[in-house]
């Protein structure tokens, strides 16, 4: 069976109500019925996100795609750009509706019942236009111009990929939309003052597939894919080839690391890991410790393919002790404007340190340490990165590792140089606990935190963990947008 054919609908899809049927009589005699009134209403110069009223789930390109006839479903509201919609006023009440994502506009191209809606490059053809029709309750209908049919939610779905398509004009919960406004204020970057968490941080962002992991980190590879990797025995991999959807891809050392057992205590499981790709190498940083203890170490790999089973150990990068009031743990790399290469890390005792790297080894280069951030009940997890004339250092603050009570939350602070001074938007060092609040926990996220920044072709995107409800720590990413002082924000 053909998408375009007309197919048999469960649910209310062919139910009229009295009103309807008046209304459909009314049409049928040429007499006008529901003038438009939020047509008139639209905002050509702001962006929309579109709500369906029977599935509460938002109108969204699927799988990020930039493609001619890529299929336009419902999915759970992210406001990410791929749920972002713009009117262009073709004029006699028509508008075409285009993606911010693809710069592609709504398409409806048969007349059929269950003709899919998708994306298509801007052609001005009558199927790619639409007037908004108004239901009770300030919803409106997406009506095409070519067929007259509306955008209706298929078979009533509820889910994340349920089918948009044509319809008969019915007037049904699943063919109402409500018209959601973006834009004003960037979400809040700081705590209020009573340390409540803001309310206003994002949903993660859609992934799917193999998406458990712990203190992730990713990197773009060569061919426009992604390399993933985290804590988990011999540091676990994962890929992707659109950010989107994520596969298992084994781990670094499958035969084991056993230069590692005397700071692990003999088990596998390794740490918090920083990838990075440079000349032609990735270069992995990951940590070698055990619960609770500083008695931790920092190593280096390098692979010219990434894959599993082809990583080289390059050999120790920096140690803690017992007697250190550091713990060498959460490293992260970042190359500063002068070609200098640097290495954070830290975790708890005196917070989050700096030493530099000599770039034909990877390993450290003298003996002095700087110290960047501390925070008392805990702190975590740094990541430096340059955007315009900042370094950022992203850290996560309080506790880890307690599932769905864990209390994790990512703050950031900036400087002109890597060794800091850091403060935070009111201009508080951060080594004296400063730091503005970038997410925490909100609805089912519990403790969201050990981040990393990739700066990719569309933009700079925070990846972190999270626990669900049932404690299973899962993968979030979402953008990082920038207000008008250069300060950080999710969306």
């Amino acid at each position: 069976m053909k998408l375009t054919d007309e197919v048999p609908r469960t649910g209310g899809g062919w139910w009229l109500s009295a009103a309807v049927v008046a209304v459909a009589v009314l049409l049928g005699s040429g007499v006008v019925v529901g003038s438009s009134a939020w047509a008139a209403a639209v905002d050509t110069g702001a962006t929309y996100v579109f709500v369906n009223r029977h599935s509460g789930k938002a109108m969204d390109v699927f799988d990020w795609s930039t493609a001619d006839d890529a299929p336009v479903n419902q999915w759970a509201r992210n406001d990410l750009a791929v749920q972002q919609w713009q009117f262009v006023d073709v004029g006699d009440g028509f508008y075409k509706v285009r993606s911010r994502h693809s710069g592609k506009v709504l398409d409806l191209p048969g007349a059929a019942d269950g003709t899919r809606l998708v994306q298509r490059a801007d052609t001005g053809v009558a199927t790619q236009q639409f007037r908004l029709q108004d239901s009770v309750g300030g919803y409106v209908r997406f009506v095409n111009r070519s067929s007259g049919k509306a955008v209706d939610g298929w078979d009533w779905s509820t889910a994340d990929g349920g089918m948009l398509a044509a319809y008969r004009n019915l007037d049904g919960a699943n063919q109402q939309w409500q018209l959601v406004r973006l834009g004003g204020a960037p979400p809040t970057t700081t705590p209020p003052p009573t340390g409540t968490p803001p309310t206003s941080y994002p949903q993660p962002g859609r992934v799917t597939g193999d998406i458990g992991v712990h203190d992730p980190t990713v990197v773009r590879r060569p061919d426009g894919g992604y390399l993933v990797a985290h804590t988990g025995n011999d540091v676990a991999l994962k890929t992707s080839t659109d950010r989107v959807t994520f596969r298992n891809a084994g781990s670094v050392f499958p035969g084991g690391a056993p230069w590692t057992s005397t700071y692990t205590g003999g088990a596998r499981n390794l740490w918090a890991p920083d990838l990075s790709y440079r000349d032609g190498r990735y270069h992995l940083y990951y940590s070698a410790s055990t619960f609770g203890s500083n008695r931790s170490a920092i190593f280096l790999a390098t692979s010219t393919t990434g894959a599993s089973g082809s990583w080289t150990n390059e050999g120790l990068v920096v140690e803690s002790r017992t007697t250190d009031a550091f713990n060498a743990i959460d490293p992260n790399l970042v190359v500063d404007d002068q070609g200098r290469w640097w290495l954070s890390f830290g975790s708890f005792w005196s917070g989050i340190k700096l030493i530099q790297i000599d770039p034909a080894t990877g390993r450290r280069l003298g003996t002095a340490m700087h110290s960047l951030a501390t925070y008392g009940p805990g702190i975590e997890a740094p990541v430096i990165v340059k955007r315009g004339a900042w370094y950022y250092l992203y850290v996560s603050f309080d506790r880890c590792c307690q599932g769905a009570s864990s209390t994790y939350r990512v703050m950031v602070g900036r400087a002109a140089v890597p060794t800091g001074p850091f403060v935070d938007r009111a201009g508080r060092d951060m080594l004296s606990g400063g730091g503005t609040q970038v997410l925490a926990s909100h609805g089912g996220i519990h403790g969201p935190g050990h981040q990393a920044v990739l700066v990719d072709t569309d933009g700079d995107h925070l990846f972190y963990h999270y626990y669900a409800d049932n404690g299973a720590s899962l993968l979030g990413v979402n953008r990082i947008g920038y207000d008008a002082a250069g300060w950080p924000y999710l969306y």
